[in-house]
């Protein structure tokens, strides 16, 4: 029985034992803790003391914050590039205008200097100018020199004016009484300027001479080239009011000079002591002259004087009248304030008076006439009828 129990277990032992049935794979670790991340953040996302609506909008907000520093950061790497490029151009453009502009030429002038010493002159000749530019349609200029002294401007020269040349001739001279000592602090200025009846006149090129360079001691006579000059602001001068009148039956002309305002001041006080030239030209010659009475320490004088001049209906075609204000001086000479002409070969408001007139005989017509420098009304004056 013992036996029997012990063969039993022996063969118990000695058969192999079954293996077990396999179970399914064990999940996977990355899948475990994704699942295990979403369920986290879930969780907290439903304890959190907000809506749903705010987690979106604050997400929103980071989201916009993250494109505005890519587009930023964008712009400043590629935006530069294209700045920096556009400057480069920029500068280019600019050195090859400045390159052209010195390239530019404006012809060039003859010219002499020489001191009288015995008379404390300054004798200045302006010969001749030569390969001017073009100013004109035509392709010509029609060229005058202007010449003064820096800085007063107190007296100033002009040329006559050469018609449609490009290598004018002008063999004229000008005396400037100055003491020698004070030529140091003074410039010589010789502007050519380009005439024209009906407009502004246009500045070609101009010459400046600081008398401290030159030596005096003897005459100087050379060429030299312009260079580009800015044309100087046209001074404000003042108005004057003219009325004029003829009868063809009598051939009477009368010019009555009405008031004038805003005139320039011309004394220490800042005011002036005006009075009125009144000239009468035929063909350019002088007829007659008429002068009013003296308005002492007014910029806006009223005079309401008139002249009478006699000139048959034959020669009214030609005449000129020449009106000038002057400041007075009891010690020195008058100095001219400004100028405007009325009549045969005027331009504008002087042209348009004089034609009113002659079509409206035996009644007054005034009008208002904007002052001038004399010295650019006497070269209109010097220039050709065209």
């Amino acid at each position: 029985m013992r036996f029997a129990s012990l063969q039993h277990r022996v063969r118990r032992e000695a058969e192999p034992e079954s293996e077990p049935a396999p179970g399914p794979p064990p999940p996977s670790h990355h899948s475990h803790n994704f699942i295990d991340m979403k369920n986290k953040f879930f969780n907290e996302l439903g304890h959190l003391p907000m809506p749903m609506w705010a987690v979106g909008a604050i997400v929103v907000v980071v989201l916009a914050l993250v494109a505005c520093f890519t587009f930023c950061l964008y712009k400043k790497c590629l935006g530069g590039k294209k700045k920096a490029k556009k400057v480069r151009e920029r500068k280019g453009e600019e050195v090859k205008q400045e390159e052209e502009k010195e390239q530019e030429f404006f012809g060039k002038l003859e010219y002499t200097l020489d001191y009288n010493f015995t008379e404390n002159q300054l004798i200045v000749g302006v010969l001749q100018a030569q390969d001017l530019p073009a100013m004109d349609i035509g392709g010509t200029s029609d060229p005058y020199v202007k010449v003064y002294m820096l800085p007063d401007k107190k007296k100033k020269f002009e040329t006559k004016v050469q018609r449609k040349n490009l290598c004018p001739v002008f063999n004229e001279t000008f005396i400037f009484k100055t003491p020698f000592n004070d030529l140091a602090g003074q410039t010589l200025v010789l502007q050519v300027f380009d005439f024209d009846r009906f407009g502004k006149h246009d500045v070609i090129g101009e010459i400046k001479i600081p008398m401290n360079s030159v030596d005096l001691g003897q005459p100087i006579h050379e060429w030299k080239d312009l260079v580009g000059g800015e044309k100087e602001e046209q001074e404000k001068l003042g108005d004057i009011c003219i009325s004029l009148r003829y009868v063809p039956t009598s051939g009477k002309l009368t010019v009555c000079v009405m008031e004038a305002k805003n005139l320039k001041k011309m004394d220490v006080g800042g005011l002036s002591d005006p009075f009125v030239k009144v000239v009468l030209q035929h063909n350019g010659k002088r007829l007659k002259k008429k002068k009013t009475t003296v308005k002492q320490n007014t910029l806006n004088p009223y005079f309401n004087e008139s002249f009478s001049f006699e000139i048959p209906f034959a020669q009214i075609q030609k005449v000129q009248v020449l009106i000038t204000v002057y400041d007075y001086d009891k010690l020195g000479s008058n100095d001219a304030i400004g100028k405007c002409w009325i009549g045969y070969g005027a331009s504008g408001v002087g042209l348009r008076q004089w034609s009113d007139m002659l079509a409206n005989p035996r009644r007054p017509i005034a009008q208002w006439h904007t002052l001038l420098p004399e010295e650019e009304v006497d070269a209109a004056l010097k220039a050709p009828i065209r």
